[in-house]
């Protein structure tokens, strides 16, 4: 009977390692598999219709041409980094020649103006992007968490809301670029007007979604933990602090991620127009210059600009996790 014992439990156990096994590859199917399989098909089909596709400009790029011009970008952002670096090492040299001659002479140290390159302009739309963004966080979350509070401001402010949330970015800009210009006067500035334009442009497009989202979680708490709070008497802020916020954590991470995919898009168009030196301004300089090579790499930038966006999405939903209460909660 032991050894029967044995066997019927050995027999479980292989079972149960063949459903492990399975529910793995499973997952591992449903995670990177799949994935792999979309990203080739859609460059299989990228492919066969590039070819097919001819402009005034020549055969519409395919991925082929836009891993080329990558390598090409990477490639003058690498010269231009060498040329900077040659500049300042000549400046050096020549002002300490001069102190050596003249130890009474002021070192001037001028700043290199070079072209700026692909990836510096990458790096301008995220720090503008970002700017515009945390600048919208600081006002819409506590003016949301207001209207939320408060049935009469909700009433009174929401009107306002509805009417400028469908404003176009393309609206605002010729107001903002007009204000800045008037208000923004000095002859030593610290940001260019074209930085502040796209800025401002992009906190007055994703300001609405987080203020909507906020005032809706915030609104619809659990009446329960509000009893509770006033049994308590906890003051305004601390209950704020310990029941509000925990409770609205994810309708305000909805608004905050609807606003920055939001915040990308409005800063593309911004820069365009505004001729902030981001990806925006790369794409236009691309399309008037017209050259063979201007469909692929205005192409790259938009690859670049689709993949920046879902870094950007996946790093707000890893950023929920981190700061929401239900660790088990499922995120898309």
């Amino acid at each position: 009977m032991s050894a029967v014992k044995r066997h019927l439990a050995f027999a479980s156990v292989e079972r149960l390692s063949v459903q492990s096994l399975l529910l793995a590859f499973q997952r591992l199917f449903k995670s990177l598999l799949l994935p792999a399989l979309g990203i080739v098909a859609f460059l299989i089909l990228w492919s066969f219709t590039a070819s097919s596709i001819n402009t005034s400009l020549g055969e519409f790029p395919g991925p082929q041409a836009v891993l080329e011009q990558v390598q090409n970008l990477y490639q003058e952002h690498r010269i231009e980094r060498e040329k900077e670096a040659a500049f300042y090492q000549r400046q050096e040299e020549r002002n300490a020649k001069r102190l050596a001659e003249d130890p009474t002479y002021t070192a001037k140290v001028r700043a290199y103006t070079g072209k700026e390159t692909f990836w510096d302009q990458i790096v301008t739309s995220l720090l503008t992007v970002m700017s515009g963004f945390l600048l919208a966080v600081a006002i819409a979350i506590p003016l949301g968490i207001a209207i939320g509070l408060s049935k009469k401001l909700n009433t009174a402010i929401n009107p306002v809301i509805q009417v400028f949330k469908p404003v176009s970015p393309l609206a605002w800009l010729p107001l903002v670029t007009i204000v800045v210009s008037a208000v923004y006067v000095t002859p030593d500035p610290m940001f260019a007007k074209s930085f502040i334009n796209s800025l401002v442009t992009v906190t007055l497009c994703c300001i609405w979604p987080m203020v909507i989202n906020t005032s809706v979680g915030v609104a619809s708490l659990n009446k329960d933990w509000v009893n509770v709070s006033k049994v308590l008497r906890l003051p305004a802020l601390r209950h704020i602090k310990k029941i509000v916020l925990p409770a609205s954590i994810p309708a305000i991470f909805t608004g905050m991620r609807m606003s920055l995919g939001i915040a990308w898009m409005v800063l593309i168009a911004a820069e365009m127009l505004a001729q902030n030196p981001g990806l925006g301004k790369f794409v236009w300089d691309e399309f008037q210059n017209g050259s063979s090579q201007s469909l692929s790499r205005i192409m790259t930038a938009v690859l670049v600009i689709g993949l920046i966006g879902f870094f950007l999405d996946r790093s707000m939903l890893q950023l929920q996790r981190l700061l929401s209460w239900d660790k088990s909660m499922e995120l898309r």
